[in-house]
């Protein structure tokens, strides 16, 4: 490696991809993966392809403001301290609640979680990981006695059979479902995906069990009861390890696997499959996780696990996979609301006594505080008083998000921590502090095998943005707690190892205390290694011989009942809401959506519909769909697809106030949690669809950001500027005035084109006859040439109101491949030209599928379809 190359770790899913940053000696940014990681061996996804595309400046919050005027730091933090400091006094300590997030660093984490718990004296600090793995969490605890991840990475190459449930792999977590692939085609492992979607995953699966959304445990509990029935049980495991077995079985067996709307061939090919497999992996996410018996379906799977003693062993076991780069970190530190630091109970007089002891705090709670949802019903109640949010986007995220939304601006002090204003909770905070983003930060993550890897810097942080770390300190500091004075995240690390070794000396899993006296030189180079460093030798795997975190030393099984999501389809509301993720984008887009690479795959928020439910509302393609639930309204595009079954829709979760203002779609879930993990049920909640009475559609494009005002919208970043899709409820009365509004062009010459009679418009303005933007105006969808035409502001385009490319210029289509940026036609051109006919020639050809292969499916699509 050269001087200017410096290893980190990608800030996206939870795989913990390394990555090779090299500066060009100009500020320019190359983003390679890094081939020494244990994690990603050199392979990166779409994202982390385009992670250099993210790292501009336009949209960054470069001082601290003070109800909307900037300020100076001391100003700033003064304030804060001053005003958290007098609502305690007030109100006490559980009147103020920190939100923080998988984005933070662990040093990080550490500092929030003992500026809150240990100083202020609440336990009020949760994290938007409750949105997506606290079910784990749950699930792993009241089986195992303490959160702990079984298994590691390797294990995907060693297993026979993998078994994905409620993960859609292949998007979310690209790099490993690409070892899969890898281990498919060397040592023939089979693969089943459980999923009611049909998804990239399924492409080339063994089996797609297409279950009945949220029967997850009557699916399990039917394995457990085969599994008894055909004699393989593991007794000699279970007696050893295990205790409630008995119970366990007894309720799988009296539970109906009908539930699932499964064929009797599919639930005996599972089973043959699963049994007949020893080294068998059941990999969770998501699906599983985000629902109203959340825990109860992780627990559904480790029963199986425990029963067949398949755990802890080489190519065996349960695999939780998290869905941000640092969730693992956050559950270690404590992050939620109702754990410790250092996988230490936050209910167990002697480890809050130790920690304290440790810390030399003045308070610490006996009791969990308020989890996500609750946290912010609190806040709506005015029992929140202030808030500080850290790197995450409530507003968007969280369900109900409307009256989310609405608490935030009516809180009496919200402070927001955060790399940009431009987010829905941004713009309701009082204070915006601005915060040093990936690649201008230092410290550690832990991925989702317990792999912990350094983050480091390569880049100058803009204007004043400073370390969450030193935010955090600083507002301890001046609130008059001592314990805050680190100078540097290493020191912050030697400290957490330090606590983690009391966390070792009462048995709990979590021990890094080989590193408390680790160098800053040392530091600094710290290579990615796996805890507990005592298991190392045996690759990091637990429970193989048992070894288990409760009082008598062994896991439990648990007597599981399958039940309904909180709310069942009715004829009001007849359709059931799944939400996710797609490919190319994260979370709510504040980094993604600056990169035109990555916005071009789906630039619009959709629905997914099956075409007898379209057929059935009279909805035809690209019409848009207006989905009702009794907590909001949301306006998409309609994709016909059988990837649904009837009465379920698909709508993904990442567009905002920002670039979609009527596609919140968490605005329509309701608030409705696991009673054991708090996490949301965000996949069954119930809607009425119809068609949006839209009385024009537009489709726009220009060289600079515009904001459209109409009914609906959806912008996207591309290579040239910017795109719109628009829709109006009302037609305006003079369009040519409209478009010169929209697109901040009151004295650019233009071109215009329109038809009264069609009601049909289109405007394109040029400076110097090089196309400035353009406006596409109909009574219907526009039948229009999109992707080439994003492309055209910045060229000489006399014409573009043709709306299509000329016969020397032709259209590449919508972008297929995000990591070469190649489109739909330019595969199918090629596969007609030259006779392709697999994806490896494709690949070959056009280097299409070759990076993070993501797209395979959509490439194997196009073959089948000509």
């Amino acid at each position: 490696m050269t001087a200017a190359t410096t290893r980190s770790t990608c800030p996206y899913c939870g795989v913990g991809c390394g990555v090779l940053l090299t500066l060009d000696g100009q500020g320019r940014l190359t983003v390679k993966g890094d081939p020494d990681h244990p994690a990603n061996f050199g392979r990166l996804c779409s994202k982390g392809s385009a992670l250099a595309e993210t790292v501009g400046l336009s949209h960054r919050l470069m001082a601290p403001r003070v109800n909307g005027t900037d300020t100076d730091w001391d100003s700033a933090l003064d304030h804060v301290a001053k005003t958290f400091s007098e609502t305690i006094a007030e109100h006490g300590p559980d009147s103020v609640a920190f939100y923080v997030s998988g984005q933070l660093l662990s040093e990080d984490y550490y500092v929030a979680n003992k500026l809150m718990k240990g100083f202020i004296g609440s336990a009020n600090i949760d994290t938007n990981s409750r949105l997506c793995m606290s079910s784990t969490v749950a699930g792993h605890k009241r089986a195992f006695g303490t959160d702990t991840v079984p298994g590691t990475y390797e294990d995907l190459e060693n297993a026979d059979l993998i078994v994905l449930t409620g993960s859609n792999l292949a998007w979310c977590h690209p790099v490993l479902y690409q070892r899969i692939l890898a281990a498919r085609k060397s040592r023939g492992t089979k693969l089943v995906v459980i999923d009611p979607r049909r998804t990239a995953s399924c492409d080339g699966a063994d089996l797609h069990l297409a279950l009945r959304a949220g029967s997850d445990v009557a699916l399990f509990n039917a394995l457990l009861a085969e599994i008894d029935r055909r004699g393989l049980l593991d007794r000699a495991y279970i007696d050893a390890y295990v205790s409630g077995a008995d119970d366990a079985i007894a309720a799988a067996k009296a539970s109906d696997p009908a539930i699932t709307g499964l064929s009797d061939g599919d639930l005996k090919t599972f089973f043959d499959l699963w049994i007949g497999t020893e080294k068998v992996v059941t990999i969770f996410s998501q699906g599983v996780n985000q629902s109203s018996s959340g825990t109860d379906k992780v627990n559904a799977i480790l029963n199986c696990h425990l029963a067949t003693g398949r755990i802890g062993r080489l190519g065996m076991g349960p695999f939780s996979v998290t869905g941000q780069p640092n969730a693992m970190g956050g559950r270690e530190v404590g992050g939620l609301a109702n754990m410790l630091v250092c996988h230490l109970d936050l209910e167990n007089a002697d480890h809050r006594e130790a920690v304290q002891g440790f810390w030399a705090s003045p308070a610490m709670p006996d009791k969990a505080g308020l989890k996500a949802v609750d946290m912010f019903r609190a806040l709506g109640e005015g029992r929140i008083k202030a808030l500080w949010v850290i790197h995450s986007n409530p507003a968007v995220t969280l369900p109900d998000a409307d009256r989310v939304r609405g608490a935030v601006e009516g809180c009496d002090f919200v402070v927001v921590s955060d790399i940009t204003e431009r987010t829905d909770t941004a713009r309701g905070a009082d204070v915006l502090l601005p915060a040093a983003a990936w690649a201008e930060k230092s410290g550690t993550v832990t991925n989702s095998d317990r792999t912990v890897s350094r983050q480091r810097a390569v880049l100058a942080a803009p204007g004043i943005a400073q370390p969450d770390w030193w935010i955090l300190a600083e507002v301890a500091k001046r609130m008059g707690f001592d314990g805050f004075d680190w100078t540097s995240p290493a020191e912050i690390f030697r400290e957490y190892a330090t606590l983690s070794g009391i966390a070792g000396s009462f048995g709990r899993d979590f021990d890094i205390s080989d590193f408390k006296d680790i160098s800053d030189a040392d530091y600094d180079t710290l290579s990615p290694f796996r805890w507990p460093q005592s298991a190392a030798k045996q690759g990091g795997r637990f429970f193989a011989d048992g070894g288990f975190y409760h009082a008598d030393g062994k896991a439990k099984m648990l007597a599981l009942t399958p039940r309904d999501p909180a709310s069942m389809p009715d004829e009001k509301r007849p359709f059931r809401l799944n939400t996710g993720r797609l490919r190319d984008q994260w979370h709510t887009m504040t980094r993604t959506a600056l990169s035109p690479r990555l916005s071009a795959h789906l630039p619009e928020p959709f629905v997914d519909m099956h075409p007898k439910d379209a057929d059935r509302l009279g909805l035809k393609p690209a019409d848009l769909v207006r989905l009702t639930s009794p907590h909001g309204t949301s306006v998409l595009r309609l994709r016909r697809t059988t990837d649904v079954a009837p009465g379920d829709l698909f709508v993904p979760m990442h567009w905002t106030g920002e670039t979609a203002p009527s596609a919140r779609i968490d605005a329509l879930v309701a608030p409705v949690t696991d009673p054991i993990s708090g996490q949301p049920e965000s996949k069954a909640s119930t809607v009425a669809a119809e068609a949006f009475p839209a009385k024009w559609y537009g489709f726009a494009i220009s060289a600079t950001s515009f904001v459209p005002d109409c009914a609906y919208w959806a912008r996207a970043r591309t290579g040239q500027g910017w795109r719109a899709e628009l829709a109006g409820d009302t037609i305006p009365d003079d369009w040519e005035a409209y478009a010169r509004s929209l697109l901040k062009q009151p004295e650019t010459s233009a071109q215009v084109l329109k038809d009264p009679k069609r009601g049909t418009f289109r405007i394109a303005f040029y400076q110097d006859e090089i196309l400035i933007a353009a406006l596409y105006v109909g009574p219907e969808p526009v039948d229009l040439m999109r992707d080439f035409l994003a492309g055209l502001p910045g060229t000489e385009t006399l014409w573009a109101l043709a709306g299509k490319a000329r016969g020397d210029m032709p259209d590449p289509g919508p972008v297929v491949c995000s990591c070469f940026a190649v489109g739909r036609n330019t595969i199918l051109r090629e596969i007609e030209e030259k006779g392709l006919t697999t994806v490896e020639e494709i690949g070959a050809c056009l280097s299409a599928g070759t990076n993070c292969g993501s797209c395979k499916s959509e490439l194997a699509g196009l073959l089948a379809s000509v």
